[in-house]
């Protein structure tokens, strides 16, 4: 599926406004926030996750792996298949539940979207388009999943008459309560533009039509890059207006995936002084936000220079370099498996820590040098799975961390986030990211990993340095 092609406008009138820099903030962790708890899912098959395994030794890699591919984005679904979506959804989704995550979805696929603009497409009717849904809907599962509905679908609406607006209003409305109905923890956020497009008054007008009685609430600032106090004060400010409507109880999430600076050509494919904002988080500390996402990926071109969608590198060294490093307890290594994996993680976390490991519990648990570390499968496939290590300081703080193991016959890494691997046979060998090597006494990291094979519970090896 190819990601967010959209692109998202500045009238020229207040184009100038989106010039302050936005806030960069810890992510992780379950502060004073919305409705939601709990990390967000960092999805291995990303362009950018692609990008850095086919690039080792460029020189921008290790910037864009640390800032970038580190982190949690949204997954979109842009192309129209009524086929496969519904086992692209769920093969997303089961891939987040087994990591104990949120996975966050953005539906990109109504008819005339983006008004025949660079991110032109979707379905060819309203009728095919809700089958589309439904089909999205049986792939949810049950439990938390964000899903930001239909980007520019509200905000706007120039290229549609009167009754084409009715029409599209009626079918987000539709499709809402199907995703609804198709997962009672589903999250579904319609769009309602950012702060210097229409007046919160408008928007919340325009919401209403929309059906967000029935939503979770409104996502703002999705592939543009107004400042998040900006977008939290305008968020504010519909949610007022909604009151007034009799709609209530609503919440905001923020994309803040570009507004970490926000000068020059407001087109993110050609601009240099854009930056990636907060780290994605549910730890928002704003009673009223849900979360900061990364609705946008990071650089992914908005159509202007590159293609829409397509990942570019030097836009996203651009957004990064000069960023600050994530926090050293980044959204997917913050302990959250109180609120979500509870219910789902005993088939998969114990089996690899308790039922299967006693044997091998003391070199994988007890620290050795200072720190200590555990592995868990985090799902697997014919022919591969997903591992997942979590690396624990000792009583003491430690600089920097080392884990190895051996590697079973028949299988080999072919791609690892949150750490660098350093070899991979007979013997692994990863060391810490530049961000997350320096541990508190008791506090953890994580590193993940795809690999060829068939899963097995290897014993573990941590050296502190």
């Amino acid at each position: 599926m190819s990601p967010s092609p959209l692109v998202r406008r500045l009238t020229p009138a207040v184009a100038g406004l989106a010039t302050v820099a936005g806030v960069w903030i810890a992510a992780g962790g379950t502060a004073s926030a919305g409705t939601i708890s709990g990390n967000l899912y960092r999805d291995p098959n990303t362009a950018v996750a692609r990008w850095v395994a086919a690039n080792p030794n460029d020189s921008r890699t290790a910037v864009i792996r640390d800032k970038i591919a580190s982190q949690p984005a949204s997954r979109w679904l842009s192309n129209f298949n009524l086929s496969t979506v519904q086992a692209d959804v769920s093969s997303y989704v089961n891939g987040a539940n087994a990591a104990g995550q949120i996975p966050q979805l953005t539906v990109y696929g109504i008819p005339n979207r983006d008004c025949g603009g660079a991110s032109a497409g979707g379905a060819p009717d309203l009728s095919q388009y809700q089958t589309w849904i439904g089909n999205i809907a049986r792939g949810l599962g049950g439990r938390t999943v964000l899903i930001m509905l239909e980007p520019d679908s509200i905000a706007l609406q120039t290229c549609l008459s009167a009754s084409d607006i009715s029409a599209r209003d009626q079918a987000l409305h539709t499709a809402t309560q199907t995703l609804k109905a198709g997962n009672a923890n589903a999250k579904v956020y319609l769009d309602a533009g950012h702060s210097t497009w229409n007046s919160a008054s408008d928007q919340a007008g325009r919401l209403v039509a929309a059906g967000v009685a029935d939503a979770d609430g409104f996502y703002t600032n999705v592939s543009n890059f107004n400042p998040t106090n900006s977008e939290a004060s305008y968020g504010r400010s519909i949610l007022s207006a909604l009151s007034g409507r009799g709609v209530n109880g609503k919440h905001q999430v923020i994309d803040t995936s570009r507004n970490g600076g926000a000068s020059g050509d407001w087109c993110g494919d050609d601009n240099t002084d854009r930056r990636i904002g907060a780290y994605p988080t549910t730890a928002t500390g704003d009673a009223n936000v849900d979360a900061y996402l990364w609705v946008k990926p990071p650089g992914e071109a908005d159509g202007c220079k590159y293609t829409a969608g397509s990942f570019q590198p030097d836009l996203a060294y651009s957004l990064a370099s000069s960023a600050p490093n994530p926090p050293t307890t980044p959204p997917t290594t913050t302990p959250t498996t109180p609120p979500t994996t509870t219910p789902t993680t005993p088939p998969t976390t114990p089996p690899t820590t308790s039922p299967t490991t006693p044997p091998t519990t003391p070199p994988t648990t007890v620290p050795v040098g200072g720190c200590s570390a555990t592995y868990q499968t985090a799902s697997s496939w014919q022919g591969g799975f997903q591992g997942l290590v979590t690396v624990k300081a000792g009583s003491s703080a430690i600089a920097g961390w080392t884990v190895t193991w051996p590697l079973p016959s028949g299988q080999s890494i072919t791609q690892l986030w949150g750490g660098e691997l350093v070899s991979g046979s007979p013997t692994v060998t990863v060391r810490n990211a530049s961000w997350n090597g320096s541990l508190a006494p008791n506090a953890t990291a994580q590193f993940g990993f795809l690999a060829n094979g068939t899963a097995s519970t290897p014993t573990i090896t941590c050296t502190s340095r």
